[in-house]
């Protein structure tokens, strides 16, 4: 079994969480190269651009050289084979993630044989938070700061 350097982790990032961004701290540790790939739908509502993501994620990774941002409108599995990318991150949460995210891993194996999925667990204190969650508190001008990181509620308290 080769070493797997090079992972993926995709999501709409719409905003970014604290859960997302635990994910990514604990991935660190095992790989040698993270990319933040923004799922950009063009036919799905968000309240950021997929040009504003990319610009948020990269404030809020800025310090770590080995986390790359980047935005895609394809399926996951092509962006991995065409950037030879090792393995995919996925974070489960005790909200039912788990059936979901082990088909989509199923199908991307399938898709891809070359590819790994591997699954990091968001700590009590994060695993309900979610984007469309905050983004509901946030409109009903709810307190997010727990939530999100520090320069994503003030991009939000900006938008909204």
């Amino acid at each position: 079994m080769k070493n797997i350097r090079r992972a993926l982790y995709s999501g709409t990032f719409d905003p970014l969480t604290n859960g997302h961004k635990y994910i990514v701290e604990t991935a660190l540790k095992f790989f040698d190269e993270i990319i933040i790939l923004i799922a950009v739908h063009p036919n799905k509502k968000s309240l950021f651009s997929g040009e504003e993501r990319y610009q948020m994620l990269s404030e809020v990774f800025k310090k770590s050289s080995k986390i790359t941002i980047d935005k895609w409108d394809g399926l996951v599995v092509d962006y991995a084979r065409e950037n030879q990318v090792d393995a995919l991150i996925r974070g489960l949460r005790p909200t039912g993630d788990f059936e979901g995210e082990y088909q989509m891993a199923s199908m991307n194996k399938s898709l891809y044989p070359e590819i790994e999925t591997v699954f990091f667990m968001t700590p009590g204190e994060l695993n309900f938070i979610s984007s469309s969650l905050v983004k509901e508190i946030a409109g009903h001008k709810g307190d997010i700061s727990s939530f999100v990181p520090q320069y994503i509620n003030k991009k939000i308290n900006e938008k909204i």
